[in-house]
C-alpha cells in the first residue's frame, strides 16, 4: 500500500504541473516581461525568507534545552550585537530599495494603457496596431474587428508580431479579460471601457478566459487565442466574411440572453456603430447615447442626426471617424468619455460634466 504522503506529493507535483506554462513560459513579450518581474521579486523576497527559515532551524537545534553543550555558550546578560543589528535591518532595506526600483520601472513600463513601443520584441516602430473591441456578456465573449468589418464570439486570433489594442467593455456585470501567454488580465465594466496592449511572438493556439466569477457560465467563459503568420490571419478573415452569419441589431440582442458554453461563431459586422452604442448603453432606438449627453446633445440616439453620432473616433488608431465625441479610458478605475466635438449651442447641464476644456 502506498504511504498517504506519497500520495499528498504526488497529489501536489501533480497539481502544479497544471499551473498553466503559458504564465512561465510565455509566448507573447508584455506577459514575459511580467514573467520576468514575478520571477525577481520571487527571487529577492527569498533572500529573507530562506536564510530567516534556516536560522531558524539552526537555533533551535543549537539551544534546545536537551543539549547541555550549549548551555556554556548562553549569556542571559546579552542585550545588544552591532553588527547583529546592521544585519537585522541592512538586508531587509536593501531588498525593499531593490523591490520599490523595480515595482516603479515595471508598472510604468508595462502598463496596460501605454501603447507598446519598439522595445517591445517583434514590434516596429511605425507597425500598425490590430484594434480588437472586447465586450464581456453573459456568459461569452464577444470580440469586433473594427479595421476588417467582422466580429466573433467566443473566438479571437492576432497575427504574430503585430501589436494589438484592446478596447474592453462589459455589457452587464464586471469581468475579466484574460489569456496568460499574452498579458495580464484587464478587468471590463458596464459603462466603461478599459484598454489593453500586447503582441504574440510565436504561432499557435493558446487559452483565453474570464479570470473573475460572474455567475453560473463562468467556467464556459474560455475562448481559443489563435497566433498565426499574416497569411492564415487574412485567411481567418475571408472565412469570417464568407460565413454567411451577420451580426446586426437583432442577432446582438439574441446574444445578449445568457447562455452557457457558447460555441465559437464568425460573423460579419454590419453595423459599426455597435460596440460605441454597448459601451454606451445606447443600442435601443430612443436611448440617449453616455458621450452624446456629456456632450450637451441630451436627446435620444435614434433622434441625433447622422453626423452628430459618435461612433469610433481614434483616428489615431487606424479607427473609422464617424465624428462626435470621443470615448476613452484614462487610467486603470475606468473609463474617460471626452466629448472632441459638440454643437456650439450645445452646453452641458452639469457644469462639472464636461472635463475636456480643463
Amino acid at each position: 500500500m502506498i504511504p498517504s504522503r506519497i500520495l499528498v506529493a504526488a497529489a501536489f507535483l501533480l497539481a502544479l504541473s497544471g499551473c498553466g506554462s503559458e504564465v512561465l513560459s510565455p509566448s507573447g513579450d508584455v506577459a514575459v516581461k511580467l514573467r520576468d518581474v514575478l520571477g525577481i521579486t520571487t527571487a529577492l523576497i527569498l533572500v529573507i525568507v530562506l536564510p530567516v527559515m534556516v536560522t531558524t532551524v539552526i537555533f533551535a537545534l543549537r539551544y534546545r534545552k536537551s543539549d547541555r553543550e550549549s548551555r556554556g555558550d548562553y549569556d542571559p546578560h546579552f542585550h545588544h550585537s552591532t553588527s547583529l543589528e546592521l544585519l537585522i535591518w541592512a538586508a531587509p532595506l536593501a531588498i525593499i530599495i531593490w523591490l520599490g526600483a523595480l515595482t516603479w520601472v515595471s508598472t510604468h513600463k508595462l502598463d496596460p494603457y501605454r501603447p507598446l513601443d519598439s522595445e517591445t520584441a517583434g514590434v516596429t516602430a511605425d507597425a500598425e496596431p490590430l484594434i480588437v473591441e472586447v465586450v464581456s456578456m453573459d456568459w461569452k465573449w464577444l470580440f469586433f474587428y473594427p479595421q476588417y468589418g467582422i466580429a466573433t464570439v467566443n473566438e479571437l486570433a492576432a497575427p504574430v508580431d503585430r501589436p494589438i489594442s484592446f478596447r474592453l467593455t462589459s455589457t452587464e456585470v464586471m469581468n475579466a479579460f484574460y489569456v496568460p501567454t499574452l498579458a495580464g488580465m484587464i478587468y471590463t465594466m458596464p459603462s466603461m471601457q478599459t484598454q489593453l496592449h500586447a503582441v504574440i511572438n510565436a504561432p499557435g493556439t493558446y487559452k483565453g478566459m474570464s479570470s473573475h466569477y460572474s455567475g453560473a457560465g463562468f467556467s464556459g467563459m474560455n475562448f481559443p487565442f489563435y497566433g498565426m503568420d499574416q497569411a492564415g490571419f487574412d485567411a481567418w478573415i475571408d472565412k469570417a466574411r464568407a460565413s454567411g452569419q451577420v451580426l446586426d441589431r437583432d442577432r446582438y440582442r439574441a446574444l445578449l440572453k445568457p447562455s452557457e458554453n457558447e460555441p465559437a461563431a464568425l460573423f460579419t459586422l454590419a453595423d459599426e456603430t455597435l460596440y460605441h452604442d454597448i459601451l454606451n448603453r445606447c443600442v435601443e432606438p430612443g436611448q440617449t447615447c453616455m458621450d452624446a449627453e456629456m456632450a450637451g446633445h441630451g436627446g435620444g440616439h435614434g433622434d441625433m442626426p447622422a453626423h452628430e453620432m459618435q461612433g469610433h473616433d481614434m483616428p489615431a488608431q487606424g479607427m473609422p471617424d464617424h465624428g462626435g465625441a470621443t470615448h476613452d479610458a484614462a487610467g486603470s478605475a475606468g473609463a474617460q468619455i471626452t466629448p472632441t466635438s459638440a454643437p456650439a449651442d450645445a452646453a452641458p447641464t452639469d457644469p462639472h460634466a464636461n472635463h475636456s476644456g480643463n
